[in-house]
C-alpha cells in the first residue's frame, strides 16, 4: 500500500512538471514572437529615418529571438525524419533576404512563422489534456472486506474475487457484481443512461459509476487495468494517436515543396551562367531573389488568418473550435451521430402526464404525493415535486414519515390512509397493467417512465416522466438532412426509448443499449459506409466516440472529459448552433481555397518574372509581401459575421 502511494505521488509530481513545461513553452513561444514583432517595428522606423546602422542589429535580434524555436524545430525534425521541411525553407529565405540587404523583409518572414508556430503549440497542447481530466475521475481506493474487517486499499491491489463495500454517494472502484444490498446507480459516465439504474443481487456494476442511496457489497470481476472505465481511457488515447489523411497529405506536400524550391535555387545559382550567359553576380542575385519570392509566406497566410477569423467568428456565436483542422473537416461531414441524453434531450426527467381516476379528490391526491415525494432525493421524485409546485403552487408538503424501499418506491401513512408511490411491482403488477385500460403500456412505448400512485389497495393515478427533447433538436436535424447529411442516434438507453425519440425527431438511423465501445464500433462502420462522420455528445461515455469520429463536438454543459476530448464545443449548449458551425466551415474552406490558388499563382508569376530578368528584388519583395497582405485581408473577411 505504501509503495503504491509513493508511486502515485511520484506520478503526480511528474505530471505537474510536464504540465508546467508545456504551459511555459506555450507562453515563451508567444512572447518571443511578440518581442520579435516589436523589434521589427522599431527597426523599420529607425531605418526609415536613415539610422540603418542602428536598425540592422535590431533586425538581427528579431531574427534570433523569433526564429530560434522554429529553426531548432526544423533542424531536429530534419535529422529525425531525414527530410526537409517548411521551417528550414523559411529560415533560408529569411537569411537570403538579409544577405542581399533586405533585413526587414527577412525579419518579417521570421515573425509571421514564429507567431503561427506559437498558436499551433498552444492549440495542440490544449486539445491533448483530456487524458488527465479522465484520469482524475478514476477511483484510487476501495474499501476491501476480508474476514469481516474493512480496510482501505489502492485499486491496483484488488484481485478477481475480492469483496469491496461501496457506501452511498461513493464511486464504484472496479467492475463487479452485487453480493448484497440494493441501490440505484448513476451509470451515465459509462452507458449514458439518463435515469439512475436500480441494482440488486447479482446485477453488474461498473468502475467510475456513482452509488446512490444504498450500501452494497461488490465481488470484483476485473482488475483495475481491465475495467470498462479503463477501456474508455484506452480508446481515447488510441483514437487520438491516429493521424488524419489530410494531415498526412500536408506533411508529404511540405517536404516535396521545400525540396523543389531548394533544387530550383541550386540550379539557378549555376545553370543561367553557362546556358544563358549571365554574369556570376546576376546569377547569384537571381537565385537569391528566387529564394525570397518562392518562400511560402503567402501560402502559409492563406490558411492561418482565415482560420483564426473563423474561430473568432464562431466564438461570438457560442462555438469553440480547438483548431483549424477540425473546422476544415466539418464541412466534409456526411453523417452526424448524436448522443441522446443531454444532447438531443435535456438530460433530466420531466413530468409529461398525470392521470387519475374520475372520482379522485385532486387536492388530497397532490397533497399526498407532494408530502411523500418531498422526502426523497431520487431524480424522479424531484421532477414530480417540481411539477406539482409549478402547477399547484398552493399545495404545501406536510411532514410525513415515509418508508422507502430502495429501487421500488416509497410508502407512507397520511391521516390514517396508506399510500404507495413507485414501480408496478411495488403496487401490484396485475393492477398496474390493467389501470385505465392499459394506458401505461402506451406511455411506455413513447419512452416514458411510469410511476404508480396507490391509495390503500387501489391504484388511483399514474405519473409519466420523460427525458424530453430539446426544443431546437428537430429543426436542427431537419436542416442537416436538407443538406444531404444523415442523422444517427447512438444511446445507452433502452431500444424502446431510443425508438420513441427517433420517431419524434425523424432520425435516419438509431441504436439503443450502446456501451462506449459499441459507439466506437458503430462510428467506424459508419465511416466505412458513408465517409466523414461527426459525433456530438456530452458525457464521459461519449469521449471515445468523440475521439474516434472525424470531428467530435461536445455540448457546453457536458462533462469535463467530453469538453476536453471534443474538437468543437457548443459553449451555450444550444444545439441550433450546430448548423452555424457547418455554414462557417464551408465559408472558411471557400476562402482558404481562394487564397491558396491566388498565392500559388503569384508565386508562379514572380518566379517566371525573375527568370526572365524583368523582376528586380524590390518589386519581388513588394509582390511577395503584397500577396501575403491580400490573402490575410481576404481571410479577415470572416470576422464580419455571416
Amino acid at each position: 500500500m505504501e509503495i503504491n502511494n509513493v508511486t502515485q505521488i511520484e506520478q503526480h509530481i511528474e505530471s505537474n512538471k510536464n504540465q508546467f513545461y508545456t504551459k511555459w513553452l506555450e507562453h515563451i513561444e508567444l512572447i518571443n514572437a511578440i518581442i520579435s514583432g516589436i523589434l521589427i517595428g522599431i527597426g523599420w522606423y529607425l531605418n526609415s529615418q536613415g539610422n540603418e546602422k542602428v536598425a540592422i542589429p535590431l533586425f538581427i535580434l528579431a531574427f534570433v529571438i523569433g526564429g530560434f524555436a522554429k529553426a531548432k524545430e526544423g533542424i531536429e525534425e530534419t535529422i529525425a525524419e531525414r527530410t526537409l521541411n517548411v521551417e528550414l525553407l523559411m529560415i533560408f529565405a529569411a537569411i537570403g533576404s538579409a544577405i542581399i540587404g533586405y533585413w526587414a523583409e527577412g525579419a518579417i518572414l521570421i515573425f509571421i512563422f514564429a507567431l503561427s508556430g506559437a498558436l499551433e503549440t498552444y492549440t495542440m497542447n490544449k486539445s491533448n489534456r483530456e487524458i488527465s481530466a479522465l484520469m482524475s475521475l478514476q477511483p484510487e481506493e476501495a474499501l476491501l472486506i476480508t474476514n469481516g474487517k474493512e480496510r482501505r486499499v489502492h485499486v491496483s491491489t484488488l484481485t478477481i474475487g475480492d469483496t469491496i463495500l461501496v457506501k452511498p454517494g461513493e464511486r464504484i472502484a472496479t467492475d463487479g457484481y452485487i453480493l448484497s444490498g440494493k441501490t440505484s446507480i448513476d451509470q451515465s459516465a459509462i452507458t449514458g443512461e439518463s435515469m439512475p439504474v436500480e441494482k440488486e443481487l447479482n446485477d453488474e456494476v461498473y468502475a467510475g459509476t456513482v452509488n446512490g442511496n444504498g450500501s452494497i457489497t461488490v465481488s470484483v470481476t476485473k482488475k483495475s487495468t481491465e475495467t470498462m472505465f479503463q477501456k474508455i481511457l484506452d480508446l481515447v488515447q488510441s483514437a487520438q494517436s491516429e493521424k488524419s489523411p489530410s494531415q498526412q497529405f500536408i506533411e508529404k506536400f511540405e517536404g516535396t515543396y521545400v525540396k523543389a524550391v531548394l533544387m530550383m535555387v541550386a540550379l539557378m545559382m549555376v545553370l543561367p551562367h553557362y546556358l544563358l550567359g549571365w554574369s556570376w553576380n546576376e546569377t547569384i542575385y537571381r537565385a537569391l531573389v528566387l529564394m525570397v519570392v518562392a518562400s511560402p509566406c503567402a501560402l502559409v497566410a492563406s490558411i492561418m488568418p482565415a482560420t483564426l477569423s473563423a474561430i473568432s467568428n464562431g466564438a461570438r456565436k457560442g462555438l469553440l473550435f480547438k483548431g483549424g483542422m477540425h473546422l476544415e473537416r466539418l464541412s466534409k461531414t456526411n453523417v452526424v451521430v448524436f448522443d441522446k441524453t443531454g444532447t438531443l434531450t435535456k438530460g433530466e426527467p420531466e413530468v409529461t402526464d398525470i392521470l387519475t381516476l374520475d372520482d379522485v379528490d385532486l387536492q388530497h391526491f397532490y397533497e399526498a404525493i407532494l408530502s411523500i415525494e418531498n422526502q426523497s432525493n431520487h431524480p424522479l421524485a424531484k421532477a414530480i415535486v417540481a411539477k406539482i409546485n409549478q402547477d399547484f403552487p398552493t399545495e404545501v408538503a406536510k411532514m410525513t414519515s415515509v418508508d422507502e424501499k430502495s429501487g421500488f418506491g416509497v410508502k407512507a401513512n397520511i391521516h390514517g390512509v396508506q399510500w404507495k408511490i413507485g414501480k408496478a411491482d411495488f403496487v401490484g403488477r396485475d393492477a398496474a397493467d390493467t389501470f385505465h385500460r392499459g394506458i401505461n403500456t402506451t406511455l411506455s412505448k413513447d419512452g416514458k417512465t411510469i410511476v404508480y400512485v396507490q391509495r390503500e389497495d387501489e391504484i388511483i393515478g399514474i405519473i409519466a416522466l420523460k427525458d424530453v427533447v430539446r426544443d431546437e433538436a428537430k429543426a436542427t436535424i431537419k436542416k442537416l438532412q436538407n443538406n444531404g447529411i444523415k442523422a444517427v442516434m447512438l444511446t445507452g438507453d433502452s431500444v424502446e426509448t431510443a425508438e420513441a425519440i427517433s420517431k419524434e425527431l425523424n432520425i435516419d438511423i438509431f441504436k439503443g443499449e450502446c456501451l462506449p465501445e459499441d459507439k466506437v464500433t458503430e462510428i467506424k462502420l459508419l465511416k466505412e459506409k458513408y465517409g466523414n462522420v461527426t459525433m456530438i455528445g456530452d458525457g464521459i461515455n461519449d469521449a471515445p466516440a468523440l475521439a474516434t469520429a472525424d470531428v467530435g463536438i461536445a455540448m457546453g454543459e457536458g462533462t469535463d472529459v467530453a469538453l476536453e476530448t471534443a474538437d468543437i464545443v457548443l459553449m451555450k449548449n444550444e444545439l441550433s448552433k450546430l448548423t452555424s458551425a457547418f455554414t462557417l466551415s464551408k465559408q472558411m474552406n471557400r476562402i482558404v481555397k481562394q487564397n491558396i490558388v491566388f498565392s500559388m499563382s503569384i508565386i508562379t508569376l514572380l518566379i517566371c518574372s525573375n527568370f526572365f530578368q524583368v523582376l528586380d528584388l524590390p518589386l519581388g519583395v513588394i509582390g511577395h509581401e503584397g500577396s501575403t497582405i491580400l490573402v490575410i485581408l481576404n481571410g479577415l473577411r470572416l470576422l464580419r459575421g455571416e
